[in-house]
């Protein structure tokens, strides 16, 4: 179960997501369902289309049990695989 004391160690794929802080202003604010991951990337499903956002630039806020995360990216820049085995 993901919590927010875990999110970091669990699959994103199917959350939903909102950039919150970036060194791209032109993404803070979107928003959707992630739905593809790779070591430096997400792949958000948006109203506009299919966005590739790289991780490591950006804040990205989570809805967890009605609790709203904000994850900054370069926690999270790892293959899934390593992040969720807890690889380091």
């Amino acid at each position: 179960m993901i919590t927010a004391d875990n999110i970091t160690s669990h699959e994103f794929i199917g959350l939903n997501t909102m950039i919150v802080k970036s060194t791209n202003p032109q993404v803070i604010g979107l928003n959707g369902r992630i739905i593809n991951e790779t070591k430096s990337m997400f792949t958000i499903n948006t109203e506009k289309g299919t966005k590739s956002i790289a991780k490591d630039t950006s804040s990205w806020k989570f809805s967890i049990d009605g609790k709203e995360i904000v994850v900054a990216g370069s926690k999270i820049t790892k293959r899934p695989f390593d992040r969720i085995g807890g690889k380091t």
